[in-house]
């Protein structure tokens, strides 16, 4: 299907600027990456609650929990990999082990940041993030869905990692949308299987969909904006209910949406749980939708993964 898009980092960039208006007590900061991200704007809106490290992001991590110690609300911005890789022990120690208010703007997530490689591409960052006690993890699936829930992130007490995409994104939402972090949205009623998705992946879940009902299949489709605290509540209510499910996001499939998705229904509502994402590798340079297709996060991905969990639902001992 065909969708207005929208610049995700002019959409967090104009956010950032309302956001200072309607909270005070805001201040950002970068290490160095505020063109990269469109921060820029807020420097330029509130030049005095603007604060650049430089190319340093453990120093970017600890200036933000001091401001944090002194009462301000910081959102600290820089490349997700870097927070998840560089500065992880200070994440860690300083925000979760602390408890500091900081909140983590990971720009250039997921395949996002295409053309400078594997090693600038975030891949495990939720599975690093997730495993940390007192981090929660928020995931925008378009820039309706970032405008709403990045107020919702600077208002929810603690570490917040808020996972954010380099590109266009395709605009699925209105102004009638109102998600609250920690609870999942049905976006599609269905029977057969459900779809669970999450940041830019939510697109394409809705396309498979699509076409599983052109195949006959009833494809139920869930946003996961918030991967931590999980809805378990919800994923649990469409294992019950559809007997079915398949994880889509941009990320390993070890660690992230997946894993949790499947650590929710063993215990009390085992189903088959097919895991879309990148296999257990390292990623290539190139054009953004072509290495989603690539590394197994094509719409064809989704629904050949959504007839075997159906098959594996059928041929699952009674």
């Amino acid at each position: 299907m065909k969708r207005k898009t929208i610049n995700m980092r002019l959409a967090y960039g104009e956010a950032l600027v309302e956001l200072g208006r309607t909270h005070p007590d805001v201040v950002v900061l970068s290490a160095d990456v505020s063109n990269s991200d469109h921060s820029c704007m807020f420097e330029d809106a509130y030049p005095e609650r603007f604060f650049n490290v430089g190319i340093a992001e453990p120093c970017l991590v600890d200036v933000a929990v001091g401001f944090a110690c002194s009462g301000k609300v910081p959102l600290a911005n820089t490349f997700s990999f870097l927070f998840a890789t560089r500065a992880l022990e200070m994440v860690r120690t300083h925000l979760c082990y602390g408890k500091a208010n900081v909140k983590l703007m990971g720009a250039y997530s997921g395949l996002s940041d295409s053309f400078d490689g594997p090693t600038h591409h975030s891949i495990t960052d939720l599975a690093i993030m997730r495993s940390l006690p007192n981090m929660t993890i928020v995931v925008p699936g378009d820039p309706i869905a970032l405008k709403k829930l990045l107020p919702q992130v600077v208002d929810w007490q603690g570490p917040v990692f808020f996972r954010l995409t380099r590109n266009e994104a395709p605009v699925l939402f209105d102004e009638d949308y109102e998600p609250r972090i920690g609870e999942a949205i049905t976006l599609r009623a269905g029977a057969d299987v459900t779809l669970i998705g999450m940041g830019m992946m939510l697109s394409r879940c809705l396309d498979a969909a699509e076409a599983l009902s052109a195949k006959g299949i009833d494809a139920r489709v869930i946003e996961m904006h918030t991967l931590k605290p999980l809805d378990v509540a919800c994923v649990r209510k469409a294992a019950a209910e559809t007997g079915a499910i398949v994880t889509v996001e941009e990320h390993s499939i070890i660690g992230g949406l997946g894993a949790a998705v499947a650590e929710a229904v063993t215990d009390d509502q085992p189903v088959p749980v097919k895991r879309v994402g990148i296999a257990d590798r390292f990623t290539e340079t190139g054009p953004y939708n072509d290495l989603l297709d690539n590394y197994g996060m094509s719409i064809d991905d989704i629904t050949t993964a959504a007839r075997r969990a159906i098959d594996a639902k059928k041929n699952a001992p009674r």
